[in-house]
């Protein structure tokens, strides 16, 4: 049985200039970045949660210079712009290193604002971001610094922009269950990327998997429980989403905060399919018992 729940909230969020406004000090104006693949990221997939590209999260200004560098001396990658979904890619055709040999460089120059996601045709679980800003904005606001009240004019149509763009910005949870291995393995889909969030599990008023100050790079993130849910006894999963930004950063987060998506998980190889499966193998031993060759002597 797989079991799914859908929660949604009109969230502060806006997704061109507001993404580059709400970006780390660490992510200031930048004409040329430079970005890397971490070593045996090919190989191993131990770089998932502290990102395979070096950054995992690029800013870089319209007209800039981003040069993509295969640094990954033990392997070959890609630089290819798109999502994965699972094992899945996506291309959307906004650039395309092609394979990188080690030390090969890639460049590309963005002509508008945006979030383009990029990852590695070879090895999909690497994935990267690289936010483009508009950077006459900030020069703009220097240049006429001088014209009294100008400053706090530019600060409220920022903020008047953000709250009309969170009119029509929705966040979406999924949550999906499946049996593996003796336990339960959730899937969370999110409709955005960089989500953090609290995940907590309980099974009769007992708390079996807990873990706080969770992120999401990816639109997917799996997570595994060391229990197995009933018709009778599910297990109770409550996401709280904490807000959208780079980890470490809060103060720079926007988005939905205290969102709480829930499901009740139950095994997928439930009741019914057990009794399908019965009927199958009484089935397939009837036919068998009808077919006998019995030898003659």
């Amino acid at each position: 049985m797989k079991t799914k729940a859908i929660s949604s909230i009109f969230v502060l969020f806006a997704i061109a200039a507001g993404m580059a406004s709400m970006a780390p000090a660490a992510f200031a104006d930048h004409a040329e970045v430079a970005i890397g693949a971490v070593e045996e990221s090919g190989f191993s997939q131990a770089c998932v949660e502290t990102g395979c590209y070096t950054p995992g999260v690029a800013t870089v200004d319209v007209g800039g210079v981003v040069t993509m560098t295969n640094t990954d001396p033990t392997g070959v990658h890609t630089f290819t712009s798109g999502t994965v979904n699972g094992f899945t890619p996506s291309p959307d055709g906004v650039f395309d290193s092609g394979v990188l040999m080690s030390n090969d460089a890639f460049e590309w120059s963005p002509t508008e604002a945006g979030t383009v996601p990029y990852y590695c045709m070879l090895h999909t679980w690497m994935v990267g971001e690289i936010i483009v800003q508009e950077v006459a904005a900030e020069e703009h606001a220097d240049d006429h610094g001088d014209e009294k009240g100008h400053d706090d004019m530019v600060q409220d149509h920022s903020d008047m922009t953000h709250e009309e763009a969170a009119e029509d910005v929705e966040l979406m949870v999924m949550i999906s269950d499946a049996q593996v291995m003796g336990g339960t393995q959730i899937e969370l889909e999110f409709n955005v990327l960089h989500l953090n969030y609290d995940l907590t599990a309980t099974q009769n008023g007992e708390v079996v998997f807990e873990e706080k100050g969770l992120h999401s790079m990816e639109l997917i993130a799996t997570h595994q429980i060391d229990a197995l849910g009933s018709d009778e006894n599910p297990i109770d999963v409550e996401v709280v989403s904490l807000g959208i930004g780079a980890p470490g950063d809060e103060d720079s987060w926007t988005g939905p905060v205290g969102q709480v998506t829930t499901a009740k998980v139950v095994p997928e190889f439930g009741t019914i399919a057990m009794m399908v499966l019965a009927v199958a193998i009484i089935s397939i031993v009837a036919v068998t018992a009808k077919s006998r060759v019995v030898p003659r002597f």
